[in-house]
């Protein structure tokens, strides 16, 4: 290692303070969406494969803080996602009744959204787009998550981002019904606003 210098440190002593980042910044419909984008170019994802139990996805996310996770083969090929709702809902209770078999034993792929059954928001959309535009989606939708993909060079897909209802509300400080479909800010608005 002769091409790496050694860093200078210097012992610490005295009122040392640790660096607090600034509070995060207010969210509103008009902010870009970006401002409530987890990158998942600069994160790491939750990820678990399909042959996992949903009992064990369900922990895992509880362990990770997370509400859902990319379900991916062993070639790392997006196959679906699974959510908290998909687990704690009712689609373990259909399966069960249509399958016959024990809680315990249904698999994530039982239950997942299969990636045929996902869409995505291209990152050229979101580069144009604000906070507003993004709740207006996923309440068109009845989804409590998006996904943001980018093509690579050879024209192939990346999922490089997704929007979470959930982190949205914690963003915004406030809670955001799906139940109705709001196409404009104003609708949006009021129902924020309100709510």
């Amino acid at each position: 290692m002769t091409d790496y210098h050694v860093l200078p440190a210097q012992r610490l002593s005295g009122a040392v303070r640790v660096f607090k980042p600034a509070p995060a910044k207010r969210v509103t419909l008009e902010s870009p969406a970006f401002d409530i984008m987890t990158d998942l170019r600069h994160s790491h994802v939750a990820t678990i494969e399909p042959q996992a139990s949903i009992e064990w996805a369900n922990d895992y996310m509880k362990q990770r803080g997370v509400r859902s996770l990319f379900v991916l083969n062993g070639d790392h090929m997006l196959q679906g996602v699974i959510t908290a709702t998909d687990i704690l809902g009712e689609k373990p209770m259909r399966f069960n009744q249509d399958r016959h078999i024990k809680h315990s034993e249904i698999m994530v792929s039982d239950i997942m959204t299969p990636l045929n059954s996902l869409e995505a928001i291209s990152i050229d959309e979101v580069q144009r787009a604000k906070v507003g535009h993004v709740i207006a989606s996923l309440r068109d939708a009845g989804r409590q998550h998006t996904l943001v993909m980018e093509r690579n060079s050879d024209g192939g897909v990346n999922i490089c981002g997704i929007f979470s209802l959930t982190q949205i509300e914690k963003q915004l400080g406030q809670a955001i019904p799906l139940t109705e479909v709001a196409k404009t800010f104003a609708e949006i608005e009021a129902t924020v606003v309100s709510g």
